[in-house]
């Protein structure tokens, strides 16, 4: 599978980790995605996949594309045989300025791109991608499109400024001094937040907290939770288990084993890291 990468040129870089480009066989039809702090879109430019928004419903078609905030759940990307698209991975609150609408009404509901910029856009945007010579062009075009459709956004600079207070503390700080630090009521910050990135300060804490507790797990080694839940913060270990499922759909103990079986089936892949095995 071929994966090409690379950081936005300013302003985007305020908003994007990343846009990338993938090519290639996916190393499951199936991958599921824990919650996480982190808004995608994608442009696909193969066939459909599909998604689960929620893993115990039904999966849906995604022909041109999609568009997803940040989950509060684990949600499942199914692949077809062959895949190529173009995509961004945002920063929290990255994704609002290309929005239409408030981010909270794409949590845990996934859009088309068809959707958020309409029939004609993405259209012109996948004929243009189709015909581009190289990857790197393909995403100089994507970066084009993106710088196009940039908006100003209500908020946006007290929820980056606020959000990058919880992301530096990895969700460790006292949700009731971010607003008094901001200088705004904690019922405003919410509101912000919830337009801007979709879900409330303390829902994005406690992403933070799981996912750089959960990504610090060393799958190959002997694993204390009791240890692991009390370095991250939780009041005890059923806590955390109770976070970890509701987080990853999986217990802490089927997460070592999936986690494990991808890094047997495929040591190295480019897309090792927080996608599973779908079950």
């Amino acid at each position: 599978m071929e994966y090409v990468s690379r950081a936005p040129r300013a302003p985007l870089d305020g908003l994007i980790d990343d846009l990338y480009y993938l090519d290639g066989a996916a190393p499951y039809c199936r991958l599921m995605l824990p919650a996480a702090p982190a808004p995608l879109l994608i442009v696909n430019l193969g066939a459909p996949f599909l998604i689960r928004a929620d893993i115990a419903g039904e999966a849906a078609e995604y022909a041109d594309g999609c568009v997803v905030a940040t989950p509060t759940r684990a949600w499942e990307f199914g692949y077809p045989p062959w895949t190529r698209s173009v995509g961004v991975h945002f920063k929290p609150w990255g994704l609002a300025p290309f929005l239409p609408m408030p981010t909270a009404e794409l949590c845990d509901r996934p859009a088309t791109v068809e959707q958020v910029w309409g029939q004609s856009a993405i259209a012109e945007l996948r004929d243009r991608l189709a015909l581009a010579g190289t990857p790197h062009e393909m995403l100089m075009l994507l970066e084009e499109g993106l710088m196009r459709r940039l908006r100003e956004r209500e908020g946006l600079e007290l929820v980056r400024r606020t959000s990058s207070v919880i992301a530096a503390t990895r969700g460790a700080v006292a949700i009731s001094d971010l607003g008094v630090a901001a200088g705004v009521s904690s019922t405003l910050l919410a509101k912000r937040f919830k337009e801007v990135i979709g879900v409330t300060p303390k829902r994005m804490a406690r992403s933070y907290r799981f996912t750089a507790a959960t990504l610090a797990i060393d799958v190959a080694a002997p694993i204390d939770w009791g240890h692991v839940a009390a370095e991250a913060g939780y009041f005890d270990q059923a806590h955390f288990g109770h976070e970890f499922r509701e987080f990853t759909g999986l217990t802490p103990t089927r997460y070592v084993e999936v986690r494990q079986r991808f890094l047997r089936d495929h040591p190295g892949h480019v897309l090792d890291g927080w996608p599973l095995p779908a079950d």
